[in-house]
This record gives C-alpha cells, structure tokens and sequence, in this order.
C-alpha cells in the first residue's frame, strides 16, 4: 500500500520498519504496566524484554533462512542482509520465549507467571506488526472478488500487483486485535498461572490457520510438499495449548 514512509534519496524510512518499532514500544509498555499491577519488578521486565526482542529479531531471521535453504545454499552470507526483509513469526517466537524462560529462572521467577504477563504484550506486538506487513505487501493474499478486496500498486510493495487480494495482514491484525480483548478480559479471571499464555497461544494458532487458508504469497520449502512450515507449526502448537490447559489447571488444584 505504502511501503516507504519517507523517502529521503540517499536514505528511506520504510512503513513497514516503523509499525514494527510501535509494535515493540507498545508491547513494552504494557508488559511494564501489567508488572506494576502484579508485583513483578519493572527494570526485570525491561531487562527480559531486552533479551527477548533480540532473540525475536535472530530467530525470526534463521527460521526464515531455514524455510529458504534453497536459496541460502545458494547465498550464505545473505543472511545477514537483515534490512532487505525475510522475518518469520515462529522462528522469532522459539527464540524470544527462550529468551524469557531464561532470564526467568536467572532471577528465579515463575516461568508461566512471567509467560502470563507478556501475553498481552505479544498480542500487541502481533497487532502492529501486521499493520505493516500490510504497507509493505509482504504476507500478502490469494485473488479474491470480494468487496474488501485489495490491491497494491506501488512497484516497491512486495504483494502482486494490480490484482485484487485477500487482504490477509488485516485478517491477522483484527485477530491479533481480538486475542488482545480475550486475554484483558480473562486477565483478573484466570485460575491458574500460564493460563493467558495458553489462550494467546490458542487464540494466534486459531487465527493463523484461518489466515494461512487465504495467504498467496510462498513461505518458503513446503514440509511433506505440501504444507508451509507456518501452518504446521501452528497446528502443532495447537495441539500443545489441548494437552497443557487440562494439566496445569490439575496441577493448580492439586496445589
């Protein structure tokens, strides 16, 4: 749609870029906001999001370098051209939820206590980066004839051009949006701790199965020939949240 903000000649800001930093601010804010409100310590908090952030952005880049062998065989060193795009969700998730399980027991807090209080905050993050997946044409949809339909036509955008387009990043967003509401609603309700945690994560699996349905654009090496890596992965997930939830809040009574 508008994939550079600014454009300065020899220097240009992309859309894109600029949700990605919000998305990032906006989360932080709210992960120290929810750790005022339980307890948590505020500097702990920005020290995990620190380490969590950076573990996002390395491992978002290597799990798209690994759905993209083809081509990183190919070009090894072009790894590392962060600027020219190729982050995956997942890969950036794996490392960031390290990030945290480590910084966690390093200051011996409850790992799902803390999952809990970032939940929030990774709806947030998802939220605002959709957004601009969707300026910059990346995660783009199947043609579709439908009256929402969108079509890109700047030459910088990364989506088809001149076709009309499911527009999948907003289907992402508005799911992203509602998994926020879900989570503030459940929030002062919960009965046992990870249980945030596990609705984000039922809450984006759900949604991401419904947005993959839709998506045009190639996510790299299909699994099985078939699959993207993306929609496995979710599905995978999704069985993990099915078999946690019924446990922990057994072990929650128990206790």
């Amino acid at each position: 749609m508008h994939p550079i903000l600014f454009d300065f000649g020899f220097f240009s800001i992309k859309t894109y870029g600029v949700f990605i930093a919000i998305g990032f601010l906006a989360a932080i804010a709210l992960a120290v906001r929810e750790a005022r409100r339980t307890g948590y310590d505020p500097q702990l908090v920005l020290d995990m999001a620190f380490y969590m952030i950076l573990g996002a952005i390395v491992g978002s880049r290597l799990f798209y370098a690994l759905t993209h062998l083809s081509y990183y065989r190919s070009h090894p060193f072009d790894i590392l051209k962060i600027w020219e795009g190729g982050l995956t969700f997942f890969g950036g998730f794996i490392l960031a939820t390290a990030a945290c399980v480590w910084m966690a027991k390093k200051n011996g807090c409850s790992i799902w206590q803390t999952f809990d209080l970032f939940a929030p905050s990774l709806a947030v993050g998802v939220m605002f980066g959709r957004i601009g997946c969707f300026f910059a044409g990346c995660c783009y949809g199947r043609e579709c004839t439908l009256p929402w339909a969108v079509t890109f036509t700047d030459p910088n955008s990364l989506a088809r051009l001149h076709v009309s387009l499911h527009p999948t990043q907003l289907y992402a967003a508005v799911g992203a949006a509602v998994t926020l509401l879900v989570l503030l609603f459940f929030k002062k309700r919960k009965t046992f701790e990870g249980e945030l945690a596990l609705l984000w994560m039922f809450c984006y699996c759900c949604s991401r199965l419904i947005e993959e349905l839709f998506r045009g654009d190639m996510r790299g090496d299909l699994l099985f020939n078939r699959y993207p890596a993306s929609q496995v992965l979710a599905a995978v997930m999704l069985v993990v949240v099915v078999v946690l939830y019924p446990v922990l809040r057994r072990k929650s009574k128990r206790g």
